[in-house]
């Protein structure tokens, strides 16, 4: 079959691979769709980091060597496994994750810190191939009437659901919302699926900030000198119960604290590129509270996301553009250099050139 394979840094290679025999517990699919996201535009510009490319294995799966990309995908169940509740033919989107069940973070509910998770795409070979086989348990059958194009996205937007959840937001809530990114949209949606809120949106002046706007912001405030007094303005000067800072930007954490009231939640979700120095005092002397969030919990956040991209214009809003797998160079250049606004698709059935 064909696969888009990671080598290493700016060496993706679409290439002939064996096909994979599926397991005890698992579903053969044909992917429909795969996606990227940032980690994988990280990987592409200077890693590997996380892919176990090198000698040495991944201390879960064993895995090492060349990576086959694409945690972010649906697909068409091609063999079934015989104990399991799926059939051939069955439309499905694919959480990724894949914890164990039976150990304390598991057990409290908190899969994705399972002791012995990894992901398909990051830890094992994923789902930017023509054929995958995954755990059962991490499947969720697509909705009736939702295209296969829109389903991609459900993964990421899982993601942004758990973060939303990892604020604690509540109806009446006051949220500044820091980065109109494509993870930021799937926060914003998160939190007005949860919750009534205010959610003021602050991004530099441009399509996806306006988009923030259609996705239900109740404001946005263009980023720059004046931003944090258009904020307090708009929200009033104790500022807000919540901030999320989903850029990932330089001094933004610092940024977020300042616009918390007191007593307030700051989550972070952007990743910086490079350490960055955080002031604890306010944080200590405000006693504001810190949140961090990681992935998504599948059987939590899967089937919610699938819900809403059946029931919103949340998937005409984010997809870019769907490709061949040969594109997935261009694409990821385009993604690590910022000069994508929403989500690119990879189709690994197609040949040529982009649809």
């Amino acid at each position: 079959m064909r696969a888009a394979v990671y080598y290493g840094a700016h060496d993706v290679r679409v290439e002939e691979v064996e096909s994979p025999v599926r397991r005890a517990g698992e579903v053969l699919l044909r992917v429909l769709r795969s996606g990227m996201c940032g980690t994988d535009a990280t990987e592409w510009r200077a890693g590997p980091h996380l892919f176990p490319v090198g000698e040495t294995p991944h201390p879960v799966t064993g895995h090492h060597g060349p990576m086959v990309f694409g945690h972010e995908f649906v697909g068409e169940v091609v063999e079934a496994d015989p104990a399991g509740h799926l059939t051939a033919g069955d439309l499905v989107a694919s959480g990724a994750g894949v914890s164990c069940g039976h150990c304390v973070r598991c057990l409290e509910g908190r899969t994705n810190l399972c002791l012995s998770y990894y992901t398909l795409g990051l830890n094992v070979p994923g789902g930017m191939a023509e054929l995958v086989s995954v755990p059962e348990s991490v499947l969720v059958p697509i909705p009736a009437g939702l295209s296969v194009d829109y389903a991609g996205l459900s993964q990421p937007l899982a993601v942004g659901l758990h973060a939303a959840r990892r604020t604690g937001v509540k109806d009446g809530d006051t949220v500044v919302l820091i980065g109109a990114g494509a993870i930021g949209s799937f926060v914003l949606t998160g939190l007005k699926y949860l919750a009534d809120v205010d959610v003021t949106v602050v991004d530099f002046p441009g399509d996806r900030l306006n988009r923030a706007l259609r996705l239900g912001a109740s404001r946005i405030v263009p980023a720059g000198d004046d931003a944090r007094a258009s904020i307090l303005a708009a929200i009033g000067s104790g500022g807000a119960d919540i901030v999320v800072e989903a850029s990932g930007a330089p001094g933004q954490l610092n940024n977020a604290v300042s616009l918390a009231r007191n007593g307030g939640t700051v989550l972070q979700v952007g990743l910086p590129a490079r350490p960055q120095e955080v002031d604890i005092a306010p944080l200590v002397l405000r006693e504001i509270t810190v949140q961090t969030t990681l992935a998504h919990v599948c059987g939590q956040d899967l089937a919610p996301a699938l819900e809403i991209l059946a029931t919103t214009n949340l998937g005409a809003e984010l997809l870019d553009s769907v490709h061949p797998l040969d594109d997935i160079a261009e694409q990821l250049e385009r993604l690590a250099t910022g000069k994508l606004e929403g989500k690119v698709l990879f189709d690994p059935q197609l040949r040529g050139t982009a649809s």
